[in-house]
């Protein structure tokens, strides 16, 4: 049994196959989910797990490169923006329309609880060496 990280075996089966520039999405619970995109739905209430205990879980879980959100979170929820700032970098700014169009390539989605609109954010796996 594992003892750290991501524990969750369909999630932690996935991390475990992907490769340099593969692309993860932790959404909101409001995101569209993409039809061919495998969704872990880890929401078990509104506002549960939040967006940001999902996000440090996996960062801490992942070698991420990169990672894109939406343009508009920075005029309607800085204060969720400038979390996500302190946590990753680079980050790419897109439309939140465009977002929803990146997402089809994504190998997973995991789905939180979070309310707050455009907490979602694409992450790009990167190299350990």
């Amino acid at each position: 049994m594992k003892k750290q990280g991501i524990l969750n075996r369909e999630l932690a089966g996935i991390f475990a196959k992907l490769g340099h520039t593969d692309q993860i999405v932790i959404a909101d619970c409001g995101l569209p989910i993409p039809e061919n995109v495998v969704c872990i739905d880890l929401s078990y209430k509104l506002g549960e797990p939040s967006f940001l205990t999902i996000l440090d879980a996996v960062l801490d879980d992942l070698k991420v490169e990169r990672a894109i959100i939406a343009e508009e979170i920075k005029t309607a929820y800085e204060a969720v923006e400038k979390e996500i700032l302190s946590r990753v970098e680079p980050i790419e700014y897109v439309t939140h329309e465009h977002f929803k169009f990146l997402t089809k390539q994504a190998k997973v989605i995991i789905r939180t609880g979070e309310t707050t609109p455009y907490a979602n954010i694409i992450l790009q796996s990167g190299v350990i060496f």
